[in-house]
């Protein structure tokens, strides 16, 4: 699975509902109604997000890989 940009993944978690709560500096906040979970997305630029960051932040908000894409 290759690994996304903060910028894209804030899109593919708007379109799965998710919110922005606030923005702090180059982190984005998003929580969604149904879910307690709370996702600090890091946008630096275009670049992508670090392995960890990756694969932690889809797992906690339920997207697949398909989701990614």
């Amino acid at each position: 699975m290759k690994s996304v940009s903060g910028k894209r993944l804030c899109q593919i978690l708007k379109k799965h509902g998710w919110e922005l709560q606030r923005a702090r500096g180059s982190h984005h906040i998003y929580a969604k109604s149904d879910n307690p979970t709370i996702l600090t997305v890091p946008l630096h630029g275009n670049r992508e997000l670090k392995i960890g960051t990756f694969r932690r932040l889809p797992k906690d908000a339920g997207l697949t890989e398909n989701d990614l894409k």
